[in-house]
C-alpha cells in the first residue's frame, strides 16, 4: 500500500515540514559527495549509536563529532540511500502539512523532535550494546502519522494498492491506511532478528507511540479533534 496524497486541506504554508524536507534532502546530496568510505564514516559520526549513546563504547578517535547525546537529532537528517529518502519524505509531504497546520509551526517543529526522541529511546532500550548506527526520519515522521491518525482519522488518503499483481488506484481512510502501516510495522518488529542491521521497527513503533502520547500536550487550547 503506497499513499500518493491525501484530500485534506490545509489553510497556512507548511514551512517546517518544508524545511525538514529541505534539510534531509541537503543532507542527502552532502552524502553524495562522499566516497563509500565518507558515507559510512559520516553514518557513524551522525547516526544515533546505541552502545555510544549508553556509554558502553566510544566512537573511534575523529568521529565523535557531536556529543552522544545529539545524534538522537542528527541521525533524522541522514539517509542510507535515495529510496529509504524517498519513502520517509513522500509519507512526511503527504501527512506532516496538515499537523503542522493544526498544530501550529514552532509546536510542530517540537512535536516532531519529541517523536524521533522516543523513536530513538524504543530503538535503544532493548538492545542498548548495539554498535549498528541508526539513521533516518521514520521515527519522527511515525509520530507526526500517530497524530494524524488522532486528529484526522476520516480523511481520504490516495493510495497505490497491489491487487493481483496489478496496482489499483483507491482511497481509503486515514485510519484504515494508517491502522494498516502500524500493523505492519509492529509484526515486522515481532519477526525482525535482534542485533543485525535493516529497518528499526521498534522506532517506527516508538515514534508513532510517543505521537500518540504527547499530541494532547502540544494542541492548542480549546482544539479538538
Amino acid at each position: 500500500m503506497i499513499p500518493i496524497r491525501d484530500d485534506n486541506p490545509v489553510y497556512r504554508t507548511p514551512v517546517v515540514t518544508y524545511a525538514l524536507i529541505g534539510l534531509c534532502v541537503l543532507v542527502f546530496l552532502a552524502q553524495l559527495t562522499l566516497g563509500k568510505g565518507g558515507v559510512e564514516r559520516m553514518f557513524y559520526t551522525f547516526g544515533l549509536i546505541p552502545a555510544v549513546l549508553t556509554g558502553r563504547a566510544a566512537l573511534a578517535p575523529g568521529l565523535e563529532v557531536v556529543p552522544p547525546a545529539a545524534t538522537i537529532v542528527t541521525s533524522m537528517f541522514v539517509h542510507a540511500g535515495f529510496f529509504h529518502l524517498a519513502g520517509n519524505l513522500l509519507y512526511l509531504w503527504i501527512f506532516a502539512d496538515n499537523v503542522e497546520d493544526r498544530l501550529g509551526r514552532w509546536r510542530f517543529a517540537v512535536f516532531y523532535l519529541v517523536c524521533g526522541t522516543g523513536a530513538a529511546i524504543a530503538q535503544v532500550l532493548p538492545d542498548a550494546g548495539s554498535r549498528i548506527p541508526m539513521i533516518g526520519a521514520s521515527g519522527a515522521i511515525s509520530g507526526v502519522l500517530g497524530a494524524y491518525l488522532v486528529m484526522y482519522p476520516h480523511a481520504r488518503v490516495l493510495v497505490a494498492l497491489p491487487i493481483v499483481l496489478v496496482l489499483q488506484i483507491v482511497r481509503l481512510r486515514a485510519v484504515t491506511v494508517l491502522g494498516f502501516w502500524f500493523l505492519l510495522q509492529l509484526l515486522s518488529s515481532l519477526m525482525a532478528t535482534s542485533g543485525e542491521g535493516g529497518v528499526a521497527f521498534r522506532a517506527h513503533l516508538g515514534g508513532f507511540v510517543t505521537g500518540l502520547a504527547v499530541l494532547p500536550l502540544f494542541r492548542r487550547a480549546g482544539q479538538r479533534g
